[in-house]
């Protein structure tokens, strides 16, 4: 089958929401005293934004075929990424046949290596790599799923990520994972009401449903084990992230001496196969959690899904709503998605990427049909403007 060549590739930044899920307005639980690796500095403890986790705002690019078929995705990256798809990426596309993905990867990644090799290059190439997938799919006429092998389950189980395991549980997950919201410099007091949260939450939900810790790389390995100790008194199921993504050797610690059948988890803040291969190959936890819009895209978490399918380590993708959930479905050893609980008070079920998708599945009960339309199955809402700074 031959596939019409693709014309154009345009990079466009939005602001409120929308893939940079962070940049919310006052008051949402997202940002409310979460532990942080900036919690050690008192001015930058009580909101994330203060420090500026909400800089760079959305990415959205789109690549349009010779017969005017556009494929499109979402991921964060804002101004400084637009310019790296514009300005450098765009030139391994145009004049391509889409289903040269692998070739076009590579080429991605290795013109880039010299300046990027992980964060904001690759969250540019992530998004490129996306929006190629949803052009197949188009092209095509079948979802990405379908392109990935098909599915091995007929529909996908959630847990929740947000401030309310207790009304998570009444809206049918099967697990919450709160934000931690006391660090390191916060000491003693810090790590009691962190205990005290989590016992609360325990009361709440009885014994069987699933409770985790988020640290968003806050803690040292000293603290990550003293809570993780604490917290098996209360059931907790893991502890995820708790330190830098750097820390290797930290991580390969932490899980061995973390209490028995308490799950160590890491990898939302991991790009490529060869970041993942360090998690893997010194055992620094029992699931990775890559994001599909920040570790390489489509084509990359397959090759990462792989090398953790052969190690029995299970891959439970970080949030991404759409773009994991065509993943998830396919794949064994991820027997279940995260979704992010948007809503300011996570008191109920709302779009993760809203309000810049439009027909964006949501789970109900806790589970999902994930959608048979083609490509991410998801179109871009007109009522959102959209900037484009950079041409080329």
């Amino acid at each position: 089958m031959a596939f019409p060549l693709i014309r154009h590739v345009r990079a466009f930044v939005v602001r409120g929401g929308g893939a940079d899920y962070h940049d919310q307005g006052e008051g949402h639980w997202i940002d409310d005293h979460i532990a942080t690796p900036m919690s050690r500095y008192p001015e930058y403890r009580q909101s994330r934004q203060s420090f500026g986790i909400n800089v760079l705002g959305t990415l959205v690019v789109e690549i349009e075929a010779m017969d005017g078929t556009i494929g499109f995705a979402v991921t964060t990256g804002g101004e400084p990424a637009a310019y790296i798809v514009e300005k450098h990426l765009a030139r391994f596309l145009e004049g391509r046949a889409p289903n040269e993905i692998e070739k076009i990867w590579d080429q991605m990644y290795f013109s880039t290596q010299y300046y990027g090799r992980k964060g904001l290059v690759v969250n540019a190439i992530s998004g490129v790599d996306l929006a190629l997938w949803d052009l197949m799919g188009k092209l095509r006429g079948e979802p990405v799923h379908h392109l990935l092998g098909g599915a091995v389950r007929d529909e996908l189980t959630f847990y929740a990520t947000g401030a309310r395991p207790d009304l998570a549980k009444s809206l049918g997950f099967i697990g919450g994972k709160m934000p931690l919201h006391h660090g390191p410099a916060e000491g003693e007091e810090g790590m009691r009401k962190n205990i005290e949260e989590l016992a609360t939450m325990r009361d709440r939900v009885g014994e069987d449903f699933w409770l985790m810790f988020d640290c968003w790389m806050s803690l040292d390995l000293n603290y990550a084990t003293r809570l993780a100790h604490k917290a098996h008194e209360y059931g907790l199921k893991w502890i995820e992230e708790a330190l830098s993504p750097d820390d290797y050797w930290g991580y390969r610690d932490l899980k061995a001496n973390a209490p028995k059948g308490m799950l160590v988890t890491t990898g939302e803040h991991e790009a490529t196969r060869w970041g993942f291969r360090m998690l893997l190959e010194m055992d620094c936890c029992d699931i990775i959690q890559p994001d599909v819009g920040w570790c390489g895209g489509m084509t990359e978490l397959i090759k990462i899904s792989a090398l953790a399918d052969a190690r029995g380590v299970m891959v439970i993708p970080h949030g991404s709503s759409v773009y994991s959930y065509h993943f998830v479905v396919t794949r064994h050893n991820s027997p279940f998605a995260e979704f992010l609980m948007m809503a300011p008070k996570a008191d109920k079920v709302v779009p993760m990427f809203q309000p810049l998708l439009m027909r964006e599945p949501v789970p109900v009960n806790g589970r999902l049909k994930v959608p048979d339309t083609p490509g991410f199955g998801v179109t871009l809402n007109p009522d959102v403007p959209l900037h484009r700074p950079y041409t080329h």
